[in-house]
């Protein structure tokens, strides 16, 4: 017969192999409630904790008035998750986040495809009223985070000046880019408890920072001359053919900037649209020879030495040599007398020429330096060149005599016309301002500190440069399209072969014009430059009469009085 092993020994070894089964787990529990508790529950709190950013609100921009240029408004940032669409809904889900957010239905529906993955961004700077109504829609697995877009009401108005801001909130070119940090402000922080599904679990602790709005910059651009300054230099870019323009209106005691236009100009609501030439602020960055706008410094040279006078007679034929070159006045003419005063409003390249040789390369060095060549102006204008001024040890045979006349050194827009506040302020150059000033943390107006002042030339001299400009834009001066009726008026034209670093040698040609009104007391300088214009190619025919339109409108919009005075009598020739 078959005997059976004793029960007894098999519940016993039974017994034994649970006991040492459950000592294990025992000994586990132990670990795991007792020694590693700490780990453990540290771990579990680091899975439901989660940080969320709370973005600041960026900055405004303002016009010196207060007008909106760039402003920031509440939107929400709309993700999903995927893996909770079910397949029989996609599409349809797929075609109302489409339609409501302007979206393609197949990029939708690629997202929506994802359920490999549990987010989904479906957009940013989404209008808070779309994502009301997608969330009340009953879109499944939808979620809404509250952020901000960056909104630019004018559109092109100073477009290249102000900038814009890309996807991650941060500035990209312009002022926007330039005072990044005082607009931005700085983001808080939020630590909260959630659950499997996302969501927050009610009572649970939270940790916040709250968030530093980024504070409101005015800037010293005044909206209406702004646009007035867009409206005269875009259409004369048309009419003349020229690849561009540029208009600078500043004020003369403050060297604040009133206007700073270019064409064409950066639309900021299609700003990914536009070519990346037309995000440079030209106005500031473009760096060209000036021509005879230059002459101006020049004269403050030899006046400065006591060289010449404004009636100094120079016997002017219609060319020169200087080194291994025959240099020309812009226009054929019989050898004639010529006051210093007479060479300057009929923008004689020889006369220049020879109140340059009275003074030195040296000197005039010294004075092109002295009005801001070759550096870079403060103020904060962002983009500024510091354009081109060799050591006058380096000039050759020709260029020693070509600086005289604005060709061989290079300058921006926004140079030439400090160079014309300086004059027009009685010798005294006040750094270019751009900004007016800020907000602090409390709302309130802090001005921006005053630019710094430096006298360049003696008073006596600025005004002799005035009366001399003022004859400029007389009836024989080549800047008469500038006069403006009922105003003294003080400019001077340009014209500049103007170099193209893409071919490599000169080619077309720069107009300018720039000049200040009242002549006799000065309030505002305004500065035109065009560049390479094929329907005429003279300062005086081009940049002049935007100089008349600009400064006609900026006085009005200002209000400022004509003085009521007249030119006194000058020798404007020789034998008067």
């Amino acid at each position: 017969m078959l005997r059976l092993g004793s029960p007894r020994r098999r519940i016993n070894i039974g017994l034994i192999g649970m006991t040492f089964v459950l000592s294990i787990f025992a000994g586990r529990l132990i670990q795991m409630q007792g020694l590693d508790s700490k780990v453990y529950e540290a771990a579990a709190a680091d899975q439901r904790q989660h940080t969320e950013t709370i973005p600041a609100k960026r900055g405004s921009i303002t016009d010196v008035n207060g007008h909106d240029l760039a402003v920031t408004v509440e939107a929400r940032e709309l993700s999903i998750d995927p893996s909770k669409i079910s397949a029989d809904v996609r599409g349809k889900v797929a075609t109302i986040l489409a339609r409501q957010l302007g979206k393609s239905e197949q990029d939708m529906a690629a997202k929506l495809a994802r359920t490999d993955t549990r987010y989904q961004r479906l957009a940013t700077d989404v209008d808070p009223v779309v994502a009301t109504r997608l969330l009340q829609a009953g879109v499944p697995a939808l979620s809404a985070k509250k952020t901000y877009r960056r909104l630019y009401p004018a559109g092109d108005l100073a477009g290249s000046l102000i900038g814009f801001v890309g996807d991650e909130g941060s500035g990209l070119a312009g002022m926007e880019q330039a005072r990044n940090t005082v607009l931005a402000g700085r983001d808080g922080k939020q630590r909260v408890e959630t659950g499997r599904d996302g969501q927050r679990i009610p009572m649970t602790s939270s940790q916040r920072t709250a968030p530093m709005d980024g504070q409101d910059i005015r800037l010293t651009i005044d909206r209406d001359i702004q646009w007035a300054a867009q409206k005269s230099i875009r259409e004369q870019v048309q009419k003349s053919g020229a690849d561009s323009g540029s208009v600078i209106v500043m004020d003369v005691q403050t060297a604040q900037i009133v206007a700073m236009a270019n064409a064409p100009e950066l639309d900021l609501n299609n700003w990914r649209k536009s070519p990346q030439s037309s995000q440079i602020n030209k106005a500031a960055a473009d760096v060209f020879e000036p021509g005879s706008t230059n002459k101006v410094i020049t004269a403050a040279a030899a006046l400065e030495a006591r060289a010449v006078t404004p009636d100094t007679v120079f016997h002017v034929p219609d060319r020169i040599r200087c080194a291994d070159q025959v240099l020309k006045d812009a226009h054929a003419h019989a050898a004639e007398s010529m006051t210093f005063r007479q060479a300057m409003a009929q923008s004689s390249n020889v006369a220049t020429i020879m109140a340059a040789r009275k003074v030195g390369s040296a000197r005039l060095y010294q004075m092109l330096k002295a009005f801001g060549f070759g550096t870079a102006p403060g103020g904060g204008v962002p983009g500024a060149e510091a354009g081109l001024l060799p050591d006058y040890r380096k000039w050759s045979g020709s260029q020693s005599c070509t600086v005289a006349y604005g060709q061989g050194v290079s300058v921006t827009a926004l140079q030439m016309a400090s160079v014309y506040q300086t004059i027009a302020n009685g010798g005294v150059k006040v750094e270019p301002q751009i900004v007016a000033g800020t907000t602090d943390s409390s709302g309130r107006f802090v001005p921006a500190p005053a630019g710094k002042h430096t006298r360049v030339v003696s008073q006596t001299t600025a005004k002799e440069i005035a009366t001399m400009l003022e004859s400029a834009v007389g009836e024989e001066g080549t800047g008469h399209l500038a006069a403006i009726p009922g105003y003294r008026v003080a400019g001077k034209t340009g014209t500049a072969n103007r170099y193209d670093a893409e071919l490599g040698r000169y080619d077309g040609y720069t107009a300018s014009f720039a000049g200040f009104s009242p002549a006799d007391k000065p309030r505002l300088v305004v500065l035109s430059v065009l560049q390479n214009p094929k329907n005429g190619h003279f300062g005086g025919q081009l940049a002049a009469p935007v100089f008349k339109d600009v400064m006609t409108f900026a006085i009005k919009s200002k209000k400022i009085p004509p003085t009521g005075s007249v030119a006194a009598p000058v020798r404007t020739r020789a034998g008067q």
